[in-house]
């Protein structure tokens, strides 16, 4: 490492350090070898050990590097599959082997050893997604807009644990590796008309209970499932299937094993001493210093790692509230506040905004999104603006809510109607993804389908069709855990593979199959997938019916995404179809009784074909609905001169496209 290689890390500004620190495979005066390097300030000697010398301290000690706090050595004669790890010897003279922080590829627990390996020798074949990521993508400038216009287009994200997503029936304990999973993987997904696939954490982690949220190797893609180059080629076949890959990232905290980051070299070196700022109080992990350069460094390198060697499209960016304030999870007395005497985390802050710009400025175009569950201002502002800078964040409010209407039993839902419309009072504060994630199927919580206000599975169904139908047609880009497509009835294992054999049955593959006709209509339908993020998109139509639990809304394409539907730019007659034709109306219904004559008022006269009903019996419902189409009559409603009389079919949720205006 150059004196210039030192500074930047030290500053915290060296962006690839990770092609510095750890085990690189390199060249050194004409001799192969691997160099070595750890950044461990406070320790007396560090030692590179492993199997190619017996895993013995004495055979090569590292020098330290001027007052930096790295330690170096270059050993010839090595190459890809040595295992190693470093022996820290503390000013105490107490000594403990540490794994690399900035190792890329581990074995198996419980040996956790580092393995040397080439991350930059995969051969690539998605240049045709890259290069239409890059051209898709456009400044964050808050002036043009460009921004939110590039960003509000449909994006459909399927949430994944690899390693319960799917096994082979005849081998149920045994996990498929990268290569198997992509094309399994990426053949649903586009059945299925997902255009992402978001994958719980993959960086190595020893505990598999922690799902992949307890990291220890932030720079290794898991063992578990196969080699680096296994899931480059993962990412690398999604791509050219069409879909893209998002990764959780996690770094708000790590866990305290004892060979891993914790007091790595003797002292708190990534994290806080004192625990009132170091020790985090749900998980029993520890939380990072951001405000020392060189942890900073570390994680901002790592978030630009995933996106240069594995093409990685999009960082959701795991338990951002903990980050933003001192006082998460904290009684009085437990926490320090910030300078000012506030709670917030100052540092935190500061380093979310430093990656998110890192990101946009080195690859431009992959999504940054927060999972954050408080309403602190700004989260999808622009960093220009004073904002975390955000793409998007997770819309906890919304699932809350809604979770919490479609739990009750319907007699009851009329005392709780506000739970369906209170989420637009806020809606428009944050660029939101509206999610159904795998938390809420974990720790007891049940399984979406059984958390349904129904007594038998049937209507069960039934409810939970209407709840994504409602999602679907509600503002949002859209996430969904796997196995909630299908209805899973029991609740999400880490340790066992999906109930896959549920779609032989009506209730469940009659979810499925809805879920896959949403996405469609999501995709292709601008009212619905382009126009999330803008008020003008949509419009109350009634949310007043308690008693008979329903309400409908519109959902309006902006006006550069609504379809031509023929005739001349200035004919009156063309404007107005063109106009109707960006409109669909959202009509639910969330009672077991039939309404007849049910009528809801429209801003457009014309024909309202019905373009998805969660009763057909294509999905498991009686079919039930409006004979395809219903015609407005000039019978004023809801504030609009004309209306549709409508059938409305229990626990349903109705799409209406106006396609004919008066001639």
């Amino acid at each position: 490492m150059s004196a210039d290689d030192l500074h930047l890390f030290n500053e915290g500004t060296a962006h690839r350090i990770y092609d510095k620190l750890g085990a690189q495979l390199c060249v050194h005066e004409g001799v192969a070898g691997v160099s070595f390097a750890a950044w461990a300030p406070n320790a007396s000697q560090v030692w590179v050990v492993g199997d190619f010398n017996g895993w013995d301290g004495a055979a090569h000690p590292l020098r330290m590097l001027g007052s930096s706090g790295v330690w170096e050595r270059f050993v010839p004669g090595l190459g890809a599959g040595v295992l190693y790890k470093f022996q820290i010897c503390d000013r105490s003279g107490h000594s403990q082997l540490k794994t690399d922080p900035y190792g890329q590829s581990f074995e198996a627990a419980p040996g956790n050893a580092a393995i040397v390996c080439d991350t930059r020798s995969y051969q690539w074949g998605d240049a045709e997604w890259m290069q239409a990521r890059r051209e898709g993508a456009v400044s964050r400038s808050s002036e043009s807009g460009a921004a939110r216009e590039t960003l509000d287009r449909p994006i459909s994200i399927y949430e994944v644990h690899l390693g319960s997503w799917r096994r082979d029936p005849s081998e149920p304990d045994r996990l498929l590796s990268y290569r198997e999973l992509a094309p399994q993987l990426a053949d649903y997904a586009v059945e299925m008309g997902f255009t992402h696939v978001e994958i719980m954490p993959i960086a190595e982690h020893p505990f598999d209970g922690s799902w992949g949220y307890q990291v220890t190797g932030f720079y290794a893609p898991s063992q578990r499932y196969g080699t680096p180059e296994d899931f480059a080629w993962f990412v690398d076949h999604l791509h050219q299937r069409g879909v893209g890959v998002i990764l959780d990232w996690v770094p708000a905290h790590f866990p305290r094993d004892a060979f891993a980051l914790a007091q790595f070299d003797g002292t708190a070196l990534y994290e806080h001493a004192d625990p009132r700022q170091g020790a985090h109080m749900d998980w029993g992990t520890l939380i990072f210093n951001y405000g020392r350069n060189e942890v900073r460094g570390f994680l901002a390198a790592n978030a630009l790692f995933w996106l240069e060697r594995y093409h990685i499209d999009g960082l959701r960016v795991d338990a951002v509230a903990s980050m933003l304030y001192l006082d998460y999870s904290r009684a009085s007395g437990e926490w320090i506040p910030n300078q000012y005497g506030g709670r917030e985390n100052l540092e935190a802050i500061a380093f979310l905004k430093h990656v998110n710009g890192l990101i946009e400025h080195y690859h431009p175009g992959v999504l940054r999104i927060a999972e954050e569950s408080t309403s602190f201002p700004g989260v999808t502002r622009p960093l220009a603006e004073g904002g975390l800078g955000f793409d998007f964040k997770w819309n906890m409010g919304w699932m809350h809510d809604t979770l919490h209407y479609f739990a009750k039993e319907p007699v009851h839902r009329k005392w709780h109607h506000n739970d369906l419309s209170f989420g637009m009072l806020y809606q428009y504060s944050e660029q939101f993804i509206t999610v159904f994630s795998h938390d809420e199927v974990v720790h007891g919580k049940g399984s979406l389908l059984l958390k349904m206000g129904a007594e038998h599975i049937p209507e069960k169904a039934a409810n939970l069709r209407a709840l994504y139908a409602h999602m679907w047609a509600w503002p949002g880009k859209k996430l969904l855990f796997m196995g909630g497509e299908f209805a899973q009835s029991a609740e999400w294992s880490h340790n066992r593979s999906l109930d896959w054999h549920l779609c032989q049955y009506a209730d469940h593959e009659g979810v499925r199959r809805l879920v896959r006709d949403l996405n469609q209509l999501y995709r292709s339908e601008p009212a619905l997938g382009t126009s999330d993020l803008s008020p003008e998109g949509f419009q109350w139509l009634a949310c007043y019916d308690t008693d008979a639990s329903v309400i409908a809304y519109l959902r309006k394409a902006s006006a550069a995404a609504r379809p031509s539907v023929g005739g001349a730019g200035g004919d009156a007659s063309a404007q107005s179809r063109r106009s109707c034709a960006a409109l669909i109306a959202i009509v639910g219904h969330f009672t077991p009784v039939v309404r007849e004559h049910y009528r809801v008022g429209v801003p457009q006269a014309g024909l309202w074909r019905e373009i998805l009903n969660t009763n057909s019996a294509h999905y498991g419902g009686s079919g039930l609905g409006n004979d395809g189409a219903r015609h407005t009559e000039p019978i004023p409603a809801d504030g609009h001169p004309q209306s549709l009389l409508l059938t409305l079919p229990p626990h349903t949720v109705l799409f209406f496209r106006c396609e004919v205006g008066p001639q």
